[in-house]
């Protein structure tokens, strides 16, 4: 038998080592959600499909089925960090993700580990908290906005979830428009905002990236009939991922956006609650296909194309 030790074993161990095949690193911080519709789940499979390697760490957990969140249990902000340093000391991140993590604590702790990482975009979701008590989202929101807001790349959310967030003193007869968000999020030091489910005319809705100075990308959809779960973290986890993988920030949102509605067409019904979108649509291809590595227009079998990687600011707020 050979010995395991020899030169010949380790030269090869070493070139599989500095393989350049390695898919990025995405830390993601989430609560874990039992009924696979939003969550860590959604974030590790969306992370997957966009070809990243997840690192996830739990916050705590919902109590919840497909169609509503009766509570949640926050981890102590301890276990959140050792959860993250083990990881962060054994691989590199590319990206971090920030979901719902629970409690101002929490915020904190995470707020605290993305500073020793202010070079690494972080892309945050924020998403409807009106299933909990008042007092709880005035005191989360609050530390959000203190602590986490200033360190974050990139703000997602729901045009109503963020309005009444970001502008809760917004008095004029029209509705704030994807800019005027991002202006609210940029003085608290959030450079991008995507702002997502702005209503149209004819059941369409925009989904805009904005500065306070421009819009950046836009892209509209048809609105779907049917209410799903778990759709700004699938949108928010593929977007961070392509990021992780060397996207600008305009094509990664085009195709996190196009990814998203892909997984909705393909959405399924798997309890008696709202309808869970398909995130691994792609692997669900005839079995008579013939696998292909890329297509002829350059985009892979998940729909997601393979951009040269652009400069795209950091996570940290002297480098905005």
């Amino acid at each position: 038998m050979a010995n395991p030790h020899t030169p010949e074993l380790d030269s090869r161990q070493l070139q599989i080592e500095e393989s350049d095949a390695s898919p990025a690193c995405v830390m993601t911080f989430n609560a874990n959600d039992p009924s696979g519709a939003g969550g860590l789940t959604a974030d590790i499979t969306a992370i997957t499909s966009a070809g990243a390697h997840p690192l996830s760490v739990v916050t705590g957990t919902y109590l919840r089925d497909t169609a509503e969140i009766f509570d949640h249990l926050p981890f102590d902000d301890e276990a959140v960090t050792e959860q993250a340093r083990a990881a962060l000391e054994d691989m590199p991140v590319a990206a971090i993700k920030v979901g719902f993590v629970g409690s101002p604590e929490n915020i904190s702790t995470i707020a605290e580990i993305a500073s020793d990482y202010s070079d690494v975009p972080l892309v945050a979701y924020m998403p409807s908290l009106s299933w909990w008590e008042e007092s709880e989202i005035d005191s989360y929101l609050d530390a959000f906005r203190e602590l986490m807001l200033p360190q974050v790349t990139l703000l997602i959310g729901n045009h109503s979830t963020l309005w009444r967030w970001l502008l809760p003193d917004w008095s004029t007869e029209r509705n704030p428009s994807a800019r005027d968000i991002a202006k609210a999020a940029a003085a608290l030091g959030v450079p991008y905002t995507l702002v997502t489910g702005i209503p149209l005319p004819d059941q369409f809705i925009d989904n805009v990236l904005a500065t306070p100075q421009a819009v950046l990308y836009s892209e509209k959809f048809e609105r779907f009939e049917a209410v799903f779960e778990g759709a700004g973290e699938t949108l928010s986890a593929a977007l961070c991922a392509l990021l992780a993988n060397g996207h600008d920030l305009q094509a990664a949102t085009s195709e996190a956006l196009t990814y998203l509605d892909h997984s909705l067409d393909a959405g399924f019904h798997p309890g008696m609650g709202h309808i869970v979108p398909d995130r691994l649509f792609w692997a669900q291809a005839e079995l008579d296909e013939e696998p292909d590595d890329e297509t002829a227009d350059g985009t892979d079998d998940a729909g997601l194309t393979s951009n040269p990687p652009l400069d795209f600011p950091p996570n940290g707020t002297t480098k905005h």
